[in-house]
C-alpha cells in the first residue's frame, strides 16, 4: 500500500513527515531520513488510534510503501518578506494543500477532530488547579499553558482563512478557549467542502486542506506533550 508523504525540514530543529490525505498521521525525526523511516510506525499507531475510537482502522498496513512526494525547507522572513536568520517561520505548503476538501474528507476530518479533543481533555480530566498550573524545567508552558496554546493556534489557523471569531470573543481561560474556538471550526468546516480558496497571509499560503492538516496534527502532538509532562 502506497502512502504519500510530504517532508518538512527545520521544524524547530527537527524534520516532520506528514502522511498526506491522513490528517493527524505524522512522524518526527532528527533529519528527513529518520522522519521518513519513522512513518511506518506512525501509520501503525495512527491506525490503532482510529480503531480505538471508530472500531476499525480504515488503513491498509500490509506492504507499506512510503512515497516521498515533496520536501519543504522551513525558512524565516522579516516584515518586508526578506529571508532572515530569525523571524516569522514559513511552514510547509505542499502541492496536496491545493486540493479542495471533499464532503467525505470534511466529515472524516470532523471525526478526527472530535477524537483528538476527547483524548486531549481525557488526559487532563481530574487534574487539580495546582497540577494544571505547575511549571516544568526547560518547558515553555504549564499544562494550562499548553491547552491555551492549542486553542490559540486553532483560532490562528482559522484566522488565516478569515474564518475565526473576533479575537476579543476568545476567552483567556484555557478550557473555555478550546470550546469556543472548536465550536467555530466545526461550524465552518462543512462550508469548505469543494472550496478552492487559497490565500497568502504574512508570506505564507493557506487553504482549507492545510488548515485541517495542521489542526489535527497540532492537537494530537500536544496531547502527547501533555502525557510526557504528566509522566515527569
Amino acid at each position: 500500500m502506497n502512502y504519500r508523504v510530504g517532508l518538512e525540514n527545520n521544524v524547530e530543529g527537527r524534520s516532520l513527515a506528514w502522511v498526506l490525505g491522513h490528517p493527524g498521521c505524522f512522524a518526527y525525526g532528527a533529519d528527513g531520513e529518520e522522519a521518513i523511516f519513522a512513518t511506518a510506525e506512525a501509520l501503525a499507531e495512527y491506525a490503532g488510534w482510529i480503531e480505538s475510537h471508530a472500531g476499525e482502522s480504515r488503513l491498509e498496513l500490509e506492504g507499506i510503501n512510503i512515497v516521498l512526494e515533496e520536501t519543504w525547507e522551513v525558512y524565516d522572513i522579516d516584515e518586508n518578506y526578506n529571508r532572515v536568520a530569525q523571524g516569522y517561520s514559513v511552514n510547509a505548503w505542499f502541492l496536496d494543500d491545493w486540493k479542495p476538501l471533499t464532503e467525505e474528507e470534511v466529515d472524516w476530518g470532523l471525526k478526527l477532530l472530535a477524537w483528538s479533543r476527547l483524548d486531549l481533555l481525557g488526559g487532563v480530566r481530574g487534574l487539580s488547579a495546582e497540577k494544571l498550573q505547575a511549571t516544568y524545567p526547560g518547558e515553555r508552558w504549564s499544562i494550562n499553558g499548553v491547552l491555551g496554546h492549542v486553542g490559540g493556534a486553532e483560532w490562528w489557523y482559522m484566522e488565516r482563512l478569515g474564518l475565526a471569531p473576533p479575537r476579543q470573543a476568545v476567552p483567556d481561560e484555557p478550557f473555555e478557549r478550546l470550546e469556543i474556538v472548536r465550536e467555530r471550526l466545526e461550524e465552518a468546516l462543512p462550508s469548505l467542502a469543494g472550496s478552492k480558496q487559497v490565500v497568502g497571509v504574512d508570506g505564507e499560503l493557506w487553504s482549507p486542506r492545510k488548515m485541517l492538516r495542521r489542526a489535527v496534527w497540532h492537537e494530537r502532538d500536544h496531547t502527547s506533550h501533555i502525557h510526557q509532562l504528566l509522566a515527569w
